[in-house]
């Protein structure tokens, strides 16, 4: 089994001490011979909401910057974190089979086709490693989730970015048109982070099994426990039919888990194992949090009420968009954008002398604010301050 690997093994399995050794060391020299301010702007790209969340003020009333979860964990969640203290001691390989037993049982994929992480973000720079070496182009859609693209740019790939439609969506026909001989890699976040779209399930679908006869699709799922049917708008599909397609799957939005990290891919075996090359994988994941993982995967009421909040604060937040005169991009995620009347830093550094943590976008000439859906008394005071500047 693919997850079930000894300490020796794993060690082998590293980037630092396997087959992505020179690829990795070569990458970190890249990366400090860059120009600072290079190495800045990548950071800041890579490490945006961590720097908007120690850039804000002391007291922040209403965190809305970065797109978590604010009624989570779970009661059972928490109980589970408790409990596995005392054997936390030990390393936690059973917890992990376990989890990924799971998985594999609710997917209706073998557990060689899984692995697992500290949250997505891991996979996501172990993927940008791999299918960005030697130069190839990763093409994404713009804006989109940048993680992977631009840690691939800086490893030396070529990043390839491709306008939404008019309706804010990847283009999807544009990005297929894009790809050459020295495509290493499609990237498709959906629903997209920062737009909050979906796309069409059936022509999601025709466009990965067309393409991944060419090059590798990699779908970034993080948000799609937001959608009415994750399970039906989900790619992993695909890979059960075998195609060279790349799900990710993270517990850090609907779950709770933003901060206890753990993540998944679930993909055809020589995949899995390409990546494992170039990730630390299970051994990443502490006994606390596999235990929580274990404790709230697929907990259906939790979810479900989660959800139900999620919503019901977007619908809030809609009334007052449309209240104050502003248009906004309907989202199918925890997160909504809109454009904005002034320059978008402006606007973030006014609320957050209000005490409110937002982000901002510039893109199609506008600038945009995007606004993480908090509980409902966040809310409010999002729109308090909001009225107040707008």
């Amino acid at each position: 089994m693919a997850n079930s690997i000894n300490r020796r093994s794993w060690i082998k399995s590293t980037a630092l001490l396997a087959g992505g050794t020179a690829f990795f060391s070569g990458a970190i020299t890249a990366l400090a011979a860059m120009p600072k301010r290079l190495q800045q702007t990548v950071l800041n790209d890579r490490l945006a909401d961590q720097a908007a969340v120690l850039q804000s003020p002391p007291v922040m009333k209403a965190r809305l910057l970065a797109n978590e979860n604010p009624f989570g964990p779970s009661a059972a969640v928490k109980k589970a974190i408790q409990e596995a203290l005392d054997s936390s001691y030990q390393y936690p390989f059973m917890h992990m089979k376990e989890l990924t037993g799971k998985i594999s049982a609710y997917e209706g994929v073998k557990e060689e086709n899984i692995l697992m992480d500290a949250g997505s973000s891991p996979l996501l720079l172990a993927s940008a490693m791999f299918y960005g070496k030697n130069g190839a182009e990763i093409i994404t859609a713009d804006p989109s989730y940048s993680s992977l693209p631009s840690d691939a740019e800086v490893l030396g790939a070529k990043w390839i970015k491709v306008p939404l439609t008019t309706d804010f969506k990847l283009d999807l026909d544009a990005m297929e048109a894009k790809i050459t001989s020295n495509t290493g890699l499609v990237y498709i976040c959906n629903p997209n982070n920062p737009t909050g779209t979906i796309l069409d399930t059936a022509k999601l679908k025709a466009f990965c099994e067309r393409v991944s006869k060419k090059v590798p699709v990699f779908v970034d799922e993080a948000y799609i426990d937001y959608l009415p049917d994750p399970q039906a708008s989900s790619m992993i599909s695909l890979v059960k039919a075998g195609h060279n397609i790349i799900v990710a799957r993270t517990f850090s939005k609907l779950y709770g888990f933003a901060g206890l990290r753990c993540g998944y891919v679930i993909a055809q075996p020589a995949a899995v194992k390409d990546l494992m090359k170039y990730s630390v994988g299970n051994m990443s994941i502490s006994a606390p949090t596999l235990a929580a993982a274990i404790a709230g995967y697929q907990e259906k009421d939790f979810l479900k009420d989660a959800l139900k909040k999620t919503l019901a604060s977007k619908e809030f937040l809609y009334s007052v968009l449309t209240k104050e005169g502003y248009d906004y991009i309907p989202s199918s995620a925890n997160f909504v954008m809109f454009p904005i009347k002034m320059e978008g830093s402006r606007f973030a550094t006014e609320m957050s002398n209000r005490g409110v943590g937002v982000r901002f976008w510039k893109f199609n000439d506008k600038d945009w604010c995007r606004v993480s859906i908090g509980r409902m008394d966040e809310m409010q005071i999002f729109a308090d301050a909001f009225k107040q500047i707008s």
